[in-house]
């Protein structure tokens, strides 16, 4: 059984974070901290990403059994669990498929639906840079900004990059990652209930969490609740840090 990638800080009743897409375990660092005074954080790679292992496949079902393995490991009977974007539909299928596992369960800026595929630009940029070419992570910049405007964008996509022996490679799997990007794009289509206490936190700017998706929501995480950001977009956590946090531990304080 392969096991994916963690790192764990703090003490006490445990709390699991999980990245979203082209991410690691990284991206959550300032989350982690933030909740290592009161209890034991987990920060996982999801499979294709940072140091965790590569298979071509990532069907939410699978991804939440990877993460059931890694509570197996670590003998945790029971977890809060925080997932943000895809980190965010991963939590939600693991809450659905193993209720009895988790205790609270935080959705960051995703709903339980299906989306139009809206990183395909990013992935042929990606694919696209010529790592024989790229002596530093400039190089690469310049290479990827053809495809994606947003320089932070650009920052955050080339976290990616690692070098290895001299040369620059990238951490994740973009191959599996654009074999497997239809299935990230799914929604739950399932029947299953998690009745645990849930908390979506929205991005006021952002638009992945829609009016049109309450009825799923309520379907599936009765016990639901959502709180907004104001002046936040998708990447909430890294831009509105401080106020994510908060809202954050008053919930698992409840």
């Amino acid at each position: 059984m392969k096991l994916v990638n963690y790192k764990q800080i703090g003490e006490g009743s445990d709390v699991i974070l999980i990245h979203g897409l082209f991410g690691s375990s990284d991206n959550l660092n300032m989350v982690a901290k933030s909740l290592s005074d009161k209890y034991k954080v987990t920060s996982i790679d999801v499979r294709n990403h940072g140091n965790s292992f590569h298979e071509n496949n990532m069907d939410y079902g699978v991804l939440a059994q990877d993460l059931i393995n890694l509570l197996d490991h670590l003998n945790i009977e029971k977890t809060d669990l925080l997932g943000h974007s895809m980190g965010g539909k991963i939590a939600i299928q693991t809450a659905l498929s193993s209720p009895h596992r988790i205790k609270k369960l935080i959705v960051a800026d995703i709903s339980p639906v299906k989306y139009p595929p809206h990183h395909i630009r990013i992935i042929e940029g990606l694919k696209a840079i010529d790592l024989n070419l790229v002596n530093s992570r400039k190089d690469a910049d310049e290479q990827l900004a053809a495809y994606v405007d947003n320089a932070s964008v650009r920052q955050f996509l080339l976290r990616n990059l690692s070098k290895y022996e001299g040369k620059y490679r990238f951490k994740c799997n973009l191959t599996y990652i654009d074999a497997c990007y239809a299935q990230i794009m799914q929604g739950y289509c399932g029947d299953n209930k998690f009745e645990g206490a849930t908390l979506f936190i929205k991005g006021g700017d952002s638009d992945y969490i829609k009016p049109s998706h309450r009825p799923i929501i309520s379907k599936i995480l009765p016990n639901s609740k959502a709180r907004i950001i104001q002046g936040a977009g998708h990447w909430l956590h890294a831009e509105k840090t401080v106020a994510f946090n908060k809202v954050v531990t008053n919930f698992l304080a409840q």
